[in-house]
Formats: structure tokens, C-alpha cells, sequence
């Protein structure tokens, strides 16, 4: 459900803009992108985890609107960012 301090390093040194960026919107979006994965798959097993399910509805919208500021900004930022993450949209 979380992400393992190790994972989120990665995840923030594979996303990261420049050095030391942990708050640009295409580590975010990577970030929530790999909480919602983890949620994914605790679904499989916890059908009826509806208290969870909230919390992934959640981090959906919050991705989806980050996504969304990303692609007013810059076009082309967000499509290579969806298309790392391997978002369809």
C-alpha cells in the first residue's frame, strides 16, 4: 500500500528533473502512479477492502489532476511522462 523508502528513491532518481527535485509534478505523478499499482494488487487478494478502495479513488483523482496541469503546461511533457509510466489516456 505504501511504497518502501527504497522504491520511492528510485522512483524520485529515475522522474527527477534535475538533482535534489523531489516535488515536480512528473515525480509526483510517479509516485502516486506507483501507490496506485501497489493498491491494484492488494485488490486482487482483499475484494471486499472498500475502506482502501476510497483511498485509491483517491490518488487517482489526485494523478489525474496533476496530469492535467502537466498537460496545460507543456504537451509534450506529458506525453513522454504518460508514456514512461505506461499510462493509457
Amino acid at each position: 500500500m505504501s511504497i518502501a523508502p527504497s522504491r520511492k528513491a528510485e522512483v524520485i532518481k529515475t522522474y527527477a528533473t534535475k538533482s535534489g527535485d523531489t516535488g515536480s509534478p512528473e515525480v509526483q505523478v510517479a509516485i502516486l502512479t506507483e501507490r496506485i499499482n501497489n493498491l491494484t494488487g492488494h485488490f486482487k487478494t482483499h475484494v471486499k477492502d472498500n475502506h482502501s478502495r476510497r483511498g485509491l479513488l483517491k490518488l487517482v483523482s489526485q494523478r489525474r489532476q496533476l496530469l492535467d496541469y502537466v498537460r496545460r503546461i507543456d504537451e509534450a511533457r506529458y506525453r513522454t511522462l504518460i508514456e514512461r509510466l505506461g499510462i493509457r489516456r
